[in-house]
């Protein structure tokens, strides 16, 4: 039996990181999270692109952007959806884990669903606690999935 995994060092890597500017205070949080694992691990700063677009729902087409005008090996997306009384979370919800996944399958690179989906806000800033930063694991899951890739070329 053959097992191939990744780890959160592939090396050299260009990443992106989209991150919506709703709910800031805990977007910047996981940006926050996201930097430090990504410094921690190798990755230099001029390796690093962060664009902001206004919400949640914005993410997938920030996220295609960022693929068809740098040379990224993965990005990183950070939102927050928190529910409120409307069916309007499911609706973002709902768009946003489909354009995510279509463009991991479209582009053939890892996009790391850092977005987080909870029933209020004091949920969400428990998920940028000192006991983890979601943010942070998004970038750990984004840089294995890279070093997978690479060994399995």
């Amino acid at each position: 039996m053959e097992l191939i995994e990744g780890n959160s060092k592939p090396g050299k890597a260009k990443i992106g990181i989209a991150v919506s500017r709703w709910n800031s205070l805990i977007t910047e949080k996981m940006l926050e999270g996201a930097l430090k694992s990504l410094r921690a691990n190798g990755i230099e700063e001029e390796d690093i692109t962060v664009v902001r677009c206004p919400g949640s729902y914005e993410l997938p087409l920030a996220v295609q952007k960022l693929f068809e005008h740098r040379e990224l090996d993965g990005v990183i997306a950070l939102g927050v959806v928190i529910r409120g009384g409307t069916p309007h979370f499911d609706y973002v919800c709902d768009a946003v884990n489909r354009g995510i996944t279509d463009l991991i399958l479209k582009h053939n690179k890892p996009v790391a669903f850092g977005v987080l989906t909870t029933d209020d806000i004091k949920q969400a800033k428990e998920r940028v606690s000192d006991k983890g930063n979601k943010g942070s694991e998004a970038a750990l899951a984004m840089l294995e999935m890279i070093s997978l890739d690479r060994k399995l070329k």
